[in-house]
């Protein structure tokens, strides 16, 4: 994808790429001696190269003002570099091996430490990794200038039109999840002390046969044709009075997607007993996306109104399946609308947190779209900026007939604030993946994961991305992706899981409840773990991860 910035901030991105490129290396774990200690750092952009003393940076970042032969830079060394000058790290050195090892075997390492080599000419391998090394052991933790000081040469070439390069290409957020993937796959594990022996397996295919039915629904007032696809039992006599005690169960796609994104999980839970509706959205699914008149900004990819029309979309379903209660046929008296639960992915994960209660704060999106944009943050940062013309300062889009929601990689952002979702009181299930580089794990799942106020389960899927969890005979080609993705088999284990969660959450609201809970456990979720996919569910964040969250909003 292409993205259209002005001079001005690709200046500033180049800058917040590299500085990403050197924190974001963390905590790696090669010692090497350093005899000499960089005292410049001479900036190369074309033909014009300028050498500056890292104590002119150190003085810029304490004072914010520029000696008088560092004027040239006064449109470069703006207030936001000043801030990411000032801006430090720390990491739990318990993870910092494995950290280590994990990353210099990823493509995304791979790729860091040939991006580093190329912006910085000269340096080595181990020369990078002294640098990190040495200046993570400060006292005061990983910077940019500490990186510079650490560095075995008296001197330090930064290129900046191959940095520029390497921001385009850089992910901050992402990097920053990768970062805290070690540290979660050990915070967030939960020791056992009997191995998890259940009577049942929850992930398996019900005994009821499931029916399958498409609606078109026409919502005049709104101008929106929805399609719907309905997903039921039949069973026997016993099972027929099912719906009566158990949720509807509406599926929200998300950008790009559409409502066959999730067949797989509505054809499981409808085997079990559970009405299931699938709703399409008219313009955010992938057809309205392939006709969108901006492909090259994702903040103008979505039609702003998208962010209130959506919900209402599941509000307007659940009106129509009330009236067809009454109405004679298969689907007479199927649809519970008074007890919903909306299961929602990436931008149907805000959908649903909307519906359940989430207060949306449009002023928080237009500050961090002004502000805090660059070319280093994610697509799911980019896509909320959608959002920013609104006018309004507050949306409040809940309705009271949905009772619980899960979110599964939700694009969350700043859609919320900072305290949008302590209003959500009602059970909510996520799920994150440590290597979604779509909408990062940190900022869009842990963070606000945090906020909420009922209760609530964090499924982790270290190594998982943003689409492992689809259906995996939905077609790639129907979906934009930027990045390689995990699905298929080397994911089944988080299929099953989340099959498996997914059922024993939405039973949580029918008699049933007390049979369903084991699976909403720690155990469960570490039963199914592999070394290649460790899966982990927690109902609160450990001590360590809140410090991470602490130093993150600091």
């Amino acid at each position: 994808m292409h993205f259209r910035l002005g001079r001005q901030q690709r200046k500033i991105s180049w800058v917040q790429g590299l500085l990403c490129s050197m924190t974001i290396a963390l905590s790696w774990g090669v010692a090497m001696p350093s005899t000499l200690a960089a005292q410049k750092v001479t900036i190369k952009l074309g033909p014009f190269q300028q050498s500056i003393a890292i104590a002119d940076l150190e003085t810029f970042a304490k004072t914010g003002k520029l000696p008088q032969h560092l004027q040239i830079f006064g449109n470069l060394l703006t207030p936001q570099v000043r801030e990411l000058l000032n801006r430090r790290l720390e990491v739990d050195p318990a993870v910092a091996d494995k950290f280590f090892v994990d990353l210099v075997r990823s493509p995304q390492g791979q790729q860091l430490i040939a991006s580093l080599g190329v912006a910085i000419p000269g340096s080595t391998v181990e020369g990078l990794q002294a640098a990190l090394n040495l200046s993570l052991r400060q006292v005061n933790g990983l910077s940019f200038v500490g990186f510079l000081r650490a560095y075995p040469e008296e001197n330090v070439t930064v290129d900046a039109t191959q940095a520029l390069q390497i921001a385009i290409g850089l992910n901050a957020n992402y990097l920053q999840s990768q970062a805290l993937s070690a540290l979660l796959e050990r915070d967030l594990f939960v020791k056992n002390t009997t191995a998890f022996q259940p009577s049942f397996d929850p992930a398996a295919i019900g005994k009821q046969v499931v029916q399958q039915q498409t609606l078109t629904l026409q919502d005049q007032q709104r101008k929106r044709i929805i399609p719907v696809d309905i997903y039921w039992s039949q069973g026997d006599g016993r099972w027929r009075s099912l719906p009566k005690v158990s949720p509807l169960v509406v599926l929200s796609h998300g950008f790009g997607a559409n409502r066959k994104f999730f067949g797989y999980l509505a054809r499981h839970l409808a085997s079990h007993g559970i009405t299931v509706a699938a709703i399409e959205h008219p313009d955010s699914q992938v057809n309205s996306v392939k006709k969108s008149s901006q492909p090259e900004n994702l903040a103008q990819l979505l039609a702003p109104k998208e962010f209130i029309e959506r919900p209402k979309d599941i509000s307007f379903l659940l009106n129509e399946l009330a009236k067809r209660n009454n109405q004679p046929g298969q689907l007479q008296g199927k649809f519970h609308t008074e007890n919903v639960t909306v299961i929602g992915h990436s931008l149907g994960g805000y959908t649903a947190l909307a519906l359940l209660g989430g207060e949306v704060d449009l002023e928080a999106v237009r500050q961090f779209c002004k502000n805090s944009l660059s070319l280093n943050e994610s697509p799911g940062d980019w896509l909320q900026c959608a959002a920013a013309p609104l006018t309004e300062k507050k949306l409040q889009l809940k309705d009271e007939r949905v009772k619980s929601a899960i979110a599964f990689n939700p694009l969350i952002g700043k859609l919320f604030g900072n305290k949008g979702l302590t209003q959500v009181t009602k059970p909510v299930l996520f799920l994150t993946g440590t290597e979604d580089s779509l909408t990062p794990a940190f900022k869009h799942q842990i963070a606000p994961f945090a906020q909420l106020r009922g209760d609530k389960y964090l499924v982790t899927a270290i190594g998982g991305t943003h689409l492992s969890i689809s259906d995996p005979t939905y077609s790639m080609s129907t979906v934009t992706t930027i990045v390689k993705e995990k699905r298929g088999e080397e994911t089944n284990s988080l299929r099953q899981l989340t099959r498996g969660v997914t059922l024993a959450f939405v039973k949580q609201s029918t008699p049933e409840a007390k049979i369903y809970q084991p699976f909403l456990t720690s155990a469960y979720a570490q039963s199914l773990s592999t070394s290649q996919l460790p899966l982990r569910l927690n109902s609160d964040l450990p001590g360590s991860i809140k410090t991470w969250l602490s130093l993150a909003a600091n």
